[in-house]
Order: structure tokens, then C-alpha cells, then sequence
């Protein structure tokens, strides 16, 4: 996706699911659940691919959800990694941290599923800057982890 933003792109296919006489329904389909993932890497208009084949298997509605970059999550994204590098406030995951703020209210990731016989279809879009604050919030549970796992080492 080229846009920084989703807000657009959420309103487009708000439309286009009610316009083929569909539901939305607000939910977010988690990594619990065994899934397939829709893949149109190369087409950015696959989720109306996506709309029409739920409507063609007979749903009734399509769940969505969106992720909006809030303020306060990046805030405690720069606290968490200032505290793995303290007292280097200047560390590579503070820096970028302190890079996504110019995020903050925008939406950046956007989920859209159905299901058929069973199966639960899934259809992501996202930004690359959503992609990139996950890969750091893994990175900084990863070496949390760590940390975590030295002090119970300690301890026995």
C-alpha cells in the first residue's frame, strides 16, 4: 500500500460491502484461529476481490477491523525500549519509536473476513509503517523475553 493512511480506504470498502447488500460486522479475527489468508500482493484492490467472493460463498456479512495508531501506545513503545537500552536513550529502537509518532491517529492496518463451511477467509491491508511498529513491538518482547529468562536463571 502507498498511502501512510487507511481512513480512505476504509470508507471505499465500507461502501462496497453495503453496496453488494452486505453486513459489516465489527470484530478482529485472531492468530487463534486457523485461517486463510487471502494473497493479491501485486493487485491493491484485491479486497473487492475479496467482498465479491464472500458475497459469491453466500455470506451474509463480513467482519472488519482496523488498528488506529494511538499516541499512548507509541508512548509506552519508546518507554519499554528505553528501558531495555537505558541509558542510551539515543538505541536504535528509541529512535525508530520516537519515528512513528508522525502515525499517531492514522490507520494502519485493516481486516476483513467471512466465513464459509467452517473455514474463516481473511483479507489484511496494511501500511508499512504499521508493519515495521510490529516487527519493533516483537523485537522489544523478544529481548524482554530474554531478560525475563537470564533473571529466572539467576534465581535457580
Amino acid at each position: 500500500m502507498t498511502t501512510d493512511n487507511l481512513i480512505l480506504l476504509k470508507d471505499d470498502m465500507i461502501a462496497f460491502i453495503e453496496g453488494h447488500g452486505m453486513k459489516r460486522l465489527p470484530g478482529y479475527v485472531t492468530e487463534d484461529v486457523q485461517a486463510v489468508l487471502w494473497e493479491d500482493v501485486e493487485n491493491p484492490e484485491s479486497w473487492k476481490d475479496f467482498v465479491e467472493m464472500a458475497k459469491h460463498a453466500g455470506a451474509l456479512f463480513v467482519t472488519m477491523s482496523e488498528v488506529t495508531m494511538e499516541r499512548e501506545e507509541l508512548e509506552e513503545l519508546m518507554e519499554r525500549a528505553g528501558e531495555i537500552h537505558f541509558p542510551d536513550e539515543e538505541a536504535n529502537e528509541t529512535v525508530e519509536a520516537q519515528m512513528l509518532l508522525k502515525h499517531a491517529g492514522k490507520v494502519g492496518y485493516i481486516q476483513l473476513g467471512f466465513v464459509h463451511q467452517g473455514v474463516v477467509f481473511l483479507h489484511e491491508t496494511t501500511t508499512e509503517w504499521y508493519e515495521h511498529y510490529q516487527e519493533l513491538v516483537e523485537s522489544i518482547e523478544a529481548f524482554q523475553q530474554i531478560v525475563i529468562d537470564d533473571e529466572d536463571d539467576e534465581e535457580l
